[in-house]
């Protein structure tokens, strides 16, 4: 006669305890990796409500007077800018247009003569180079705005440089630092400015975002740039009269 085998009900009850509690725990994973989820979701969500993106304003745009420390006034028109240089002095702005969506907060910009193409100059001013804004400028999103900024101090390098294309009728390239209303998303725009008579136009042709890699990866610009410069060197090469590779003119 086969006795019936006996039931261990406390190991039963402990293994249906532990069954429970793993399938809690996966529960709770999977709860706790799609809350870190849609908290990243929001926060993307949230900084792009709040991303500026600053670029030249329309031609049809209003004008705009700007008005310096020392009371000295320039005047820029939609889609321009403005380069005078002034008993020593040279006083720069720039009509803006923000077509982001968050307010835009200058912080900082840069100026050099000549301008600075993606291939010859492939990145930004250093930070440390940036000169601070001194005035609060914002410009509110898709809305104009406008930019100064000027050169006194006679010892400063980049003031008689500037002066002289100022002077010749040359090109200028102005970087703008700016970040949204909360200080954070900093983003350098490059622009140009290109005499056209007696104004300057103003054009952009590249912009980096500091805290995040972009829409664009950087590394395919540079490649892109690069075969601009090639394409270039070879159109030139090809109509120099000699075909020599020394005689290619590179556009800065």
């Amino acid at each position: 006669m086969t006795l019936p085998l006996a039931t261990d009900w406390a190991t039963v009850s402990a293994m249906v305890t532990g069954a429970g509690t793993l399938v809690l725990a996966i529960a709770t994973f999977a709860s706790v990796r799609s809350s870190n989820r849609s908290a990243r979701i929001a926060e993307a969500a949230l900084q792009e409500q709040r991303r500026p993106l600053i670029v030249p304003s329309r031609f049809d745009d209003p004008a705009q007077k700007i008005m310096f420390v020392d009371q000295h006034w320039v005047r820029a028109t939609g889609g321009h800018a403005a380069a005078e240089c002034v008993d020593g002095s040279v006083y720069l702005a720039a009509s803006l247009r923000n077509v982001g969506s968050g307010i835009g907060v200058c912080q900082g910009w840069a100026i050099t003569a000549g301008l600075r193409s993606s291939g010859a100059a492939p990145a930004h001013a250093r930070e440390e180079e940036f000169r601070t804004q001194t005035r609060d400028l914002y410009v509110p999103a898709g809305d104009v705005g406008m930019w100064q900024g000027a050169l006194r101090n006679p010892d400063d390098p980049s003031r008689a440089s500037v002066a002289e294309a100022i002077e010749a009728g040359e090109p200028l390239t102005l970087e703008l630092l700016y970040t949204d209303q909360i200080g954070q998303q900093r983003t350098i725009t490059r622009f140009g400015l290109m005499p056209a008579g007696d104004s300057w136009l103003l054009t952009v042709t590249r912009h980096w975002y500091l805290d995040w890699d972009g829409p664009r990866p950087e590394r395919e610009i540079t490649a892109a740039a690069e075969t601009v410069m090639r394409e270039h060197e070879a159109h030139e090469r090809a109509h120099s009269g000699d075909g020599a590779p020394g005689a290619a003119r590179v556009v800065p």
